[in-house]
């Protein structure tokens, strides 16, 4: 692969993206709503496809195909599967209540249906989870700037960021979804291209057990079942309470398209993500045929010895589509929930410079990127930190999310406690564990000899359980103490 059509093709893209993103900054008109939720305008085609690119991330792709050559099609799949699984639940149960309700943020439901306080818990740990989330993303293209550019991985993280920051400080949603629609489109080609060429020219060669048919994967704990299924619940159920995809949904512009965008954006996320995981079980031998020992990410060792030069721009491409599609939504919607949430600027503040909100969470934008560098740099891995943000909403935010719709007896006391204790649970499993989903610990580990390898998985299992029985006790000993007029209002409304 040339350098120079590396370089120019990237620039190219890079700089389209940020002209995409400054053109919509026109088209918040000083308004917070704008900004945020795109005015609730996206009709069905825009809010499909930036749904489906908030699921593709560099995580179900690049972190995908590491994982599967590894571990199995089971372990990489896990990832694009567990977000469609996602988009699909959302459909069927969130996604025409939550549009309704006309949210700025997601933590605004915790505020609604409980209190003040509840709302601040949740968005502290929404926060937390996204840093990570965003990190993941900026690894992988600190790894594609460095392996195809020349840069340092230091500098590559530092240049994606620097890009991201500013078309999404511009242009709010409507940058996000507007170069969403282009990067997954950009995604869908690159990934079915790339397969494309691998089958005609080398075949799928699926090492024995490893493949999609081996079942042992998901119920042998020494095949890996344990973390292929924690992978698939941390995502088809933790990313359902993800900040960034739920903006998309609020930015619908109605109920039933924001259910019928989810179902899309499921399909499509397999379409994309799958193909990932079927390359990545044919790459070693593939590579190992023409000597080339990798040297960082399997898929980057295949674009740059085996793949040609023009399909290798297009998936490079596709992969930092990837990245871009979810590190916009990452950062829009914490320093969202920073500035509306925690410090409690809301839509309608305003003063002689013009809308509060607006402005300070563009300030927060830049204060979330420099902590999604911070992460990046720290813990260079591309599927951990994606898994670990949604462990987090996993374990703390989904049931009292699916309580305060569904179940009259909750109570702010039993949300709040879920919120601390699941979430608490999940990051003492993390500090304690040597690895996680079967990738080394290198963020903060406390070694002991409680815990193994061996454990690895459970943990995700475990602190939603714990999570979920902490809320039905306490919101069961705390509901008597409710009014009785605000009991019996509450059930005769279900709410």
């Amino acid at each position: 692969m040339t350098e120079k059509l590396l370089f120019w093709g990237i620039l190219v893209f890079l700089f389209a993206t940020v002209g995409i993103g400054i053109w919509a900054a026109k088209l918040i008109k000083g308004d917070s709503e704008n900004y945020l939720v795109a005015g609730r305008r996206l009709m069905l085609p825009l809010a499909a496809a930036t749904l489906m690119a908030q699921s593709v991330d560099s995580n179900a792709t690049l972190g995908n195909t590491d994982l599967t050559s590894e571990f199995g099609f089971w372990a990489g799949a896990s990832l694009p599967i567990g977000l469609a699984l996602c988009l699909f639940l959302t459909a069927l149960f969130f996604a025409e209540p939550m549009n309704r309700m006309g949210l700025i943020t997601l933590p605004d439901f915790y505020r609604i249906k409980y209190n003040r306080p509840t709302e601040v818990t949740a968005s502290l740990l929404m926060v937390l989870s996204f840093s990570f989330l965003l990190a993941g993303n900026l690894v992988a293209g600190g790894y594609l700037f460095q392996a195809f550019l020349g840069t340092t991985y230091t500098a590559g993280v530092m240049l994606l960021a620097i890009i991201v920051f500013i078309y999404t400080a511009s242009g709010g949603l409507f940058a996000v979804a507007y170069t969403d629609a282009i990067q997954i489109a950009i995604a869908f080609i690159g990934s079915m291209a790339l397969l494309a060429f691998i089958v005609f020219n080398f075949g799928l060669d699926i090492p024995a057990d490893t493949g999609p048919l081996a079942l042992a994967q998901l119920s042998d704990p020494a095949a890996g079942a344990a973390i292929n299924w924690a992978t698939l619940l941390a995502l088809g159920l933790g990313d359902i309470v993800a900040i960034d995809f739920m903006a998309r949904v609020f930015a619908a512009d109605s109920p039933q398209t924001a259910r019928r965008a989810c179902l899309i954006g499921c399909a499509g996320t397999l379409i994309i993500g799958i193909p990932f995981s079927l390359i990545a079980l044919s790459a070693p031998q593939i590579l190992a045929d023409a000597g080339i020992t990798p040297d960082g990410p399997i898929l980057f060792a295949l674009l740059d010895g085996i793949v040609p030069p023009l399909l290798g721009l297009l998936v490079i491409m596709a992969i930092l589509s990837a990245s871009l599609s979810t590190a916009d939504g990452a950062i829009l919607g914490t320093s969202s929930v920073i500035a509306h949430n925690i410090i409690g600027i809301r839509h309608d503040d305003r003063n002689a410079a013009g809308d509060r909100l607006l402005s300070l969470t563009r300030i927060m934008a830049f204060v979330i990127t420099a902590l999604g560098v911070f992460f990046a740099l720290k813990v260079p891995q591309t599927g951990v930190l994606l898994l670990l943000a949604f462990d987090l909403g996993f374990a703390g935010l989904l049931v009292p999310l699916a309580g305060g719709l569904y179940w009259s007896r909750a109570t702010w006391q039993g949300a709040i406690s879920c919120i601390v204790l699941g979430s608490l649970t999940r990051l003492i499993f993390f500090v304690l564990m040597p690895t996680t989903f079967g990738i080394d610990n290198t963020l903060l580990y406390i070694p002991n000899s409680i815990f193994t390898t061996d454990f690895d998985g459970f943990p995700t299992l475990i602190s939603p359980l714990v999570g979920l029985v902490v809320y039905i006790v306490v919101s069961q000993v705390t509901e008597e103490g409710k009014p009785k007029a605000l009991r019996i209002k509450e059930e005769e409304t279900g709410q």
